[in-house]
């Protein structure tokens, strides 16, 4: 009988040229070109790109490098697929063959649903349903400004079609960008909550690859506590002093490494908390650093209960992560302290640990009985794989978050 706690064998790769430091985004006109860009879309959300002078910047390097471009702005968190629709249309018209985003996972996710959609025949939603997947991709790159959902070195891609707010994500190595410039002199006037919301989300994507049933991967382990360490200290820096070039840095950087699949060699990836978290963000529009902040402490007692084998794990993260000291007469103590701590570092940096912190309000068992059924496919799916979740158990965790 093969035995689950050892090592997954796996393949690592990660394609994505990282251009890291002050001016980095001055390299955007030789990196376009050298992965074949000559008309480019230049994908973004809100003011703040434009506010900053970054905008204006790229336009004219693309323009000092005879480099055809054309933008598409407005992009909103959790990306809506009309924004994606509408880029698609734009790209086949003015007959793009790269895209630019310059902004954090959501622009990145939109740019790398519109370069999925141009190629393709039908409607770019058949591949949130399965209905499809992805043969071809325009290329994209990126210039990162909010260091959070890693989506610049990942394979994954979420969106959110506007009609019944059902928000889904994909993964494809089609869609990995070619290249991401990050500046962290970029991310000094992000917004302390949004600093602290993107630290979350980090340390998620983290989180649900280090708890799994495969133990054997000693340093994927020690990479993914190091930078689950590294975050928690540097996000206090930064928010009290948001200039701290060399925090900022520790930040961008682990964003990318927290999803690039690093810290999923020899492992089995979970994503359970995110999955809940997205019907979460897609009903009520929180931020989701946020979101995941509110559920994680739910989710953690759960399982906990739910299965006596996952209370080890609990403990090593308690102990190696959180500095808690081991009671060894006490596993479960141990562990529990461990999810208690890391609510302490939540409240710390202005996150919530409950859907009340995070809304308001309780949600009510009508919207709850809404979010399973999103979350399970109408009851079609389970989720996870560290403990693996049936529709009664994602309701029960929301519950337990509601207080």
């Amino acid at each position: 009988m093969t035995n689950d706690k050892t090592m997954k064998d796996f393949n690592y790769y990660t394609p994505t040229q990282v251009a890291f430091g002050r001016s980095a985004e001055e390299r955007l006109p030789e990196l376009v070109k050298r992965y074949g860009g000559t008309k480019v879309l230049v994908h973004y959300g809100g003011g703040s790109a434009r506010r900053s002078g970054l905008l204006d910047k790229v336009f004219d390097m693309l323009d000092a490098a005879a480099i055809g471009w054309c933008e598409l702005g407005g992009v909103v968190p959790n990306p809506l697929l009309s924004k994606v629709e509408e880029g698609i249309a734009l790209c086949r018209r003015e007959r793009v063959d790269f895209i630019v985003a310059v902004g954090g996972g959501s622009v990145i996710d939109s740019a790398k649903a519109i370069a999925y959609g141009v190629p393709y025949d039908g409607e770019v939603w058949d591949f949130w349903e399965g209905r499809a997947q992805p043969a071809a991709a325009l290329p994209v790159g990126v210039v990162l400004t909010i260091p959070a959902a890693g989506s610049e070195m990942s394979s994954s891609c979420v969106v959110t079609k506007d009609e019944g707010l059902i928000k889904r994500g994909i993964n494809s190595d089609l869609s990995r960008p070619r290249f991401a410039i990050m500046n962290p002199e970029r991310t000094f006037t992000l917004p302390a909550y949004q600093t602290a919301a993107g630290a979350t989300d980090i340390m998620m994507h983290t989180m649900e690859r280090y708890f799994c049933r495969h133990q054997d991967m000693t340093l994927t382990d020690n990479i993914a506590e190091a930078i689950l360490r590294t975050v928690k200290d540097a996000v206090y820096e930064v928010l009290k002093d948001p200039e701290d070039y060399r925090n900022r840095a520790q930040i961008m950087w682990a964003g990318s490494l927290a999803h690039n699949d690093l810290t999923e060699c020899g492992l089995e990836k979970d994503f359970t908390t995110h999955r809940l978290e997205h019907e979460l963000s897609a009903l009520f529009g929180v931020t989701h650093g946020a979101g995941l902040a509110a559920l994680w402490g739910s989710w953690a007692r759960y399982v906990m209960e739910k299965d006596a084998t996952t209370v080890s794990r609990f403990v090593q993260f308690a102990v190696n992560v959180m500095g808690v000291a081991n009671d060894f007469t006490q596993p479960k103590a141990t562990a529990l302290r461990g999810v208690e701590a890391m609510e302490r570092f939540y409240h710390d940096i202005g996150m919530p640990t409950s859907i009340v912190e995070l809304i308001g309000k309780q949600v009510t068992d009508e919207e709850i009985d809404l979010m399973v059924k999103k979350a399970s496919r109408g009851g079609a799916c389970t989720l996870g794989s560290f403990v693996v979740l049936h529709t009664d158990d994602m309701k029960r965790i929301y519950q337990m978050a509601n207080g």
